[in-house]
């Protein structure tokens, strides 16, 4: 196993905490304050089980053994995820970013409308019966609304 996936550069790697080095976590990188919750917080756990009488006085090391094995499970885990990703050719890598792009624009809407479910009909639904709106005056007969502001003026 070569250190040359590691997401930590090796100058840096005495300044990790220890929690980190001794589970030797080369892609998931907890801060000090996640090493601290995930050891002594599943200590004082285990001891607060233990001492209301839920688990024996075997889950104090076994509790904190239990969460090391699942920070490093999720650490192979991101492991596998970036090597399979970096076999990924990069036309297959471009086509999935424009695949993925957020499109921009405007829906089209019909022009006649349709009934809505619970028969409930749109206005001017030929289909519906309702009487269709009357057409929007003139530009020339404008008339201001007096709720709204006009912002062409």
């Amino acid at each position: 196993m070569t250190r040359t996936w590691s997401t930590v550069p090796a100058d840096e790697e005495r300044y990790r905490p220890l929690y980190a080095r001794v589970l030797g976590l080369r892609f998931v990188n907890p801060g000090g304050v996640l090493c601290f919750l995930f050891f002594e917080g599943a200590v004082a756990l285990a001891v607060l089980l233990a001492l209301a009488e839920l688990v024996t006085w075997w889950a104090v090391l076994v509790l904190p053994a239990a969460v090391a094995a699942m920070v490093k499970l999720n650490d192979m885990v991101a492991e596998i995820v970036i090597r399979t990703a970096a076999q990924v050719p990069e036309q297959e890598r471009d086509r999935f970013r424009r695949q993925m792009e957020p499109v921009v624009g405007r829906a089209s809407v019909p022009s006649t409308a349709r009934a809505l479910p619970g028969g409930v009909a749109l206005a001017g639904d030929p289909t519906s019966g309702a009487p269709r709106p009357a057409a929007p005056p003139a530009e020339t007969e404008r008339r201001p609304d007096p709720t709204r502001p006009d912002p062409y003026r």
